[in-house]
């Protein structure tokens, strides 16, 4: 979700012949009208109108592809989920720590990621869906890495076997979501390398 966030729009597919056929181009222009409207009103104050009045397209291109804002949203969030994140191969445990702080701490400082996803978070505890969807989309897909690395690590012999891929999510991201988005702190010069450093230690040497 977080990398998606901040790529460009996808190369456009020739579509098929047919009265019926929606326009590729002004669907993009929704979905990219959908994350400026969330970072700057919230879900809650979200309307359709505001997303078609900054998409510049009528309420009516909308509805015909999403019939609420919330079937839009979770449409957005498992379009995200299914791009995934590549696990890093840089054959260190610490490099494959920095590489996930780097991508994570790009896609945190975004301005449209750093607003969307703390908004998404509080609306995912009011509504079940919306949890469900951004589960998907941030933790399974995170979980999956930290799996991946975790596991490569135990083979070069620098991770004990047993070595629990969850924590190793918690140690790597957690102090970093802390800081850029609750605290909404910047990142000090060496940062990412002490904190890579902190939790490979941290999962080296567990007791």
């Amino acid at each position: 979700m977080l990398r998606a966030m901040t790529t460009e729009r996808g190369t456009r597919r020739r579509a098929p012949a047919g009265a019926a056929v929606l326009r590729e181009d002004v669907t993009d222009a929704i979905r990219a009208a959908v994350f400026e409207e969330l970072a700057a009103v919230g879900f809650a104050r979200m309307s359709i109108e505001g997303i078609a009045r900054r998409a510049r397209v009528g309420k009516t291109a909308v509805y015909r592809r999403w019939k609420s804002k919330l079937a839009l949203v979770l449409d957005l969030v498992a379009a995200v989920a299914a791009q995934g994140m590549p696990a890093p191969a840089t054959g260190s445990l610490y490099g494959d720590v920095r590489a996930v702080l780097e991508l994570a701490a790009y896609a945190l400082r975004h301005p449209v990621a750093s607003q969307v996803i703390p908004d998404l978070l509080v609306e995912a505890a009011r509504n079940p869906e919306i949890s469900e969807a951004i589960k998907a989309a941030l933790l399974d897909q995170q979980q999956g890495v930290a799996a991946v690395v975790v596991r490569e690590a135990v083979a070069r012999g620098e991770l004990p076997v047993g070595s629990d891929p969850d924590r190793a999510l918690d140690l790597i991201v957690g102090p970093l979501y802390w800081r850029l988005v609750v605290v909404r702190g910047e990142l000090p010069k060496g940062y990412l390398d002490d904190l890579a450093a902190s939790a490979v230690a941290a999962l080296q040497h567990p007791g």
